[in-house]
């Protein structure tokens, strides 16, 4: 991956690389935010997964929410796929989150937390029809 994700850990990267294989499951020509929260909670180790998966959060409640919400493309997608800019935002705020509490990383809960602090993308209303306030996101994170 490029170097803007050297401070990534394995983990995080492990995350961008499950949301391109999500979005091309879906046959979407992007990866946006809905794409990110099925690539962290098919990750299934990390911090963000452990939270998510806390606030039952499934991998295939969330499929099912993102077909229902966006459905599928009509053709297969190959190669690389990049950000839409609300994916951007979410990987910036994940930077500053990691900024704010002194970590020198990007990991997992970083990730979840600007998808949760992004707040009006795809997967903030998938969490939300889930039942998953955005508040108990937060807090869960930081209790883990």
């Amino acid at each position: 991956m490029a170097d803007r994700f050297d401070k990534f850990t394995e983990r995080a990267r492990k995350v961008l690389q499950l949301a391109q294989e999500e979005a091309q499951r879906f046959n979407h020509n992007y990866i946006g935010t809905e794409h990110l929260l099925l690539g962290l909670v098919r990750e299934g180790e990390g911090v963000a997964a452990k939270v998510l998966g806390n606030l039952g959060v499934e991998l295939n409640k969330v499929r099912s929410a993102v077909e229902f919400i966006i459905g599928r493309g009509d053709r297969t997608v190959a190669g690389d796929i990049g950000l839409t800019p609300r994916a951007k935002k979410v990987i910036e705020l994940s930077v500053d989150e990691a900024r704010r509490l002194n970590h020198h990383y990007i990991g997992t809960e970083h990730l979840l937390l600007g998808l949760v602090r992004e707040g009006e993308g795809i997967a903030a209303g998938v969490l939300e029809s889930l039942g998953v306030s955005l508040d108990k996101v937060r807090s869960q994170v930081i209790y883990v």
